[in-house]
């Protein structure tokens, strides 16, 4: 019998590696270009036999329209769980990454290729540094952010504190902003370790919530306080999340 399963059918069950094939065989093509959906086949390929995926949630991406996705950040195996749990949902996410990276061989073409989002560094104002995130929302791209910016450093694995800069594109478009927690990346490739490790096989979750209430900030004048509020409230989302997905709570700062 044909396995005509979707995302949705085994929400919460830890994936087999025959149901991780069959999670891949959904996995949306359109848009990705040549070098990307190149780079997703064989990351996929690597993350079947290395994990297995338990996924809850996925109905809140939207299939359409501009949507930020914003996720914890722990490991550099991030992008790759979180480029599937987007992809099965129907939806091919686009990264922020630094804009030297457009200049390399071979990964210039990928980021060419799957519409990534060159940051500049060097510009003179937040918004500058972002604007062809912005752009992206508008143009009605998914877009996968990590708000803390680089790998928590807490101990426990909590999220820390966001950057401020790219919640610009959720209260000047509106789009909705969808939490993501994303844990088990860690021990398949710790923020130390050189080489994945992949056996025995990493159990990884991923779970997304509603969007983040953003509604009564949007179209506000964009000060710190108000983009440091809208960070706040997507940090916490993403918190709460872990809390229900580990069954535990960060402990509570002196």
């Amino acid at each position: 019998m044909t396995d005509r399963w979707t995302a949705l059918d085994f929400e919460g069950e830890l994936l087999t590696r025959r149901r991780m094939i069959a999670y891949g065989r959904r996995f949306a093509r359109a848009g990705r270009g040549a070098w990307y959906s190149f780079a997703i086949e064989v990351v996929w390929q690597f993350l079947v036999q290395t994990t297995r995926f338990r996924v809850r949630g996925a109905r809140h991406i939207p299939k359409t329209g501009g949507v930020l996705v914003a996720s914890n950040h722990l490991s550099f195996a991030d992008p790759t769980t979180l480029t599937a749990f987007c992809l099965a949902a129907g939806r091919v996410p686009r990264y922020l990454a630094k804009a030297s990276l457009w200049k390399l061989p071979v990964v210039g073409a990928v980021m060419r290729s799957g519409r990534h989002i060159p940051v500049y560094r060097g510009a003179a104002t937040a918004a500058e540094a972002y604007r062809d995130l912005v752009a992206s929302v508008r143009a009605g791209e998914c877009v996968a952010i990590f708000p803390e910016g680089t790998f928590s450093n807490d101990p426990d694995g909590w999220p820390m504190r966001g950057k401020t800069g790219v919640v610009r594109a959720a209260l000047e478009t509106g789009a909705p902003v969808i939490p993501v927690a994303n844990w088990g990346t860690h021990h398949l490739l710790p923020s130390t370790a050189k080489l994945p490790r992949g056996l025995p096989r990493k159990t990884v979750e991923l779970v997304a919530g509603p969007p983040v209430d953003l509604s009564d900030l949007v179209g506000r004048e964009l000060t710190r306080a108000v983009l440091e509020e809208a960070t706040a409230r997507i940090m916490a989302a993403i918190t709460e999340l872990l809390v229900a997905l580990r069954g535990e709570r960060p402990p509570v700062a002196a």
